[in-house]
């Protein structure tokens, strides 16, 4: 009998968010799991791809050298990250039905949707679609009561302070 796979969400306004999914990633192929990783509003630049596609039992999704906060895009911009992400998501439904992943870590999905660069469709149709043993782990600050009603695990990571605060830039290896 296989184990029934679970959703789990890490959302809010604090940091931590991707580092626990990463985590999670990492006790996942430590078990012999194989591991999906797609992140959405991130580039190549974020630091702990550079160690995660070391890791055997792991794939990361591409992403691009390059991408702005959703704040600073263009509608031009706008709409083609809607795109992207949205072609992503066929992607990631594709490597699924090709190979099996025991999980697969949708970072940043959250702050796609609630940016309107994602849509609630695309995600609500692969939560729903996904096969019965996988693990899906969601991230961002954002929790839509469609994902908050098919999620087994919640955790709002939330910002008490933040050095951010004070105009003190993110900092390689600790925030990127």
């Amino acid at each position: 009998m296989t184990e029934q796979g679970r959703i789990h969400v890490y959302y809010g306004d604090g940091k931590g968010k991707t580092t626990a999914a990463m985590g999670l990633a990492i006790r996942g192929a430590g078990a012999g799991k194989k591991v999906l990783i797609a992140q959405f509003m991130k580039d190549s630049r974020t630091s702990e791809r550079q160690i995660l596609k070391e890791i055997p039992g792991i794939t990361l999704c591409p992403v691009p050298d390059q991408v702005k906060f959703s704040f600073q895009m263009t509608e031009k911009e706008r709409f083609k990250q809607l795109q992207d992400n949205e072609r992503q998501f066929i992607t990631i439904g594709e490597k699924v039905k090709e190979e099996t992943y025991h999980m697969v870590i949708l970072d940043e999905v959250l702050y796609a949707l609630k940016n309107q660069l994602l849509s609630e469709l695309t995600l609500n149709d692969f939560l729903e679609q996904k096969p019965e043993e996988m693990e899906v782990v969601l991230t961002g600050n954002y929790l839509p009561e469609f994902v908050e009603q098919k999620a087994d695990y919640i955790t709002e990571m939330k910002k008490i302070r933040h050095p951010f605060d004070k105009g003190v830039p993110a900092r390689r290896g600790i925030e990127v």
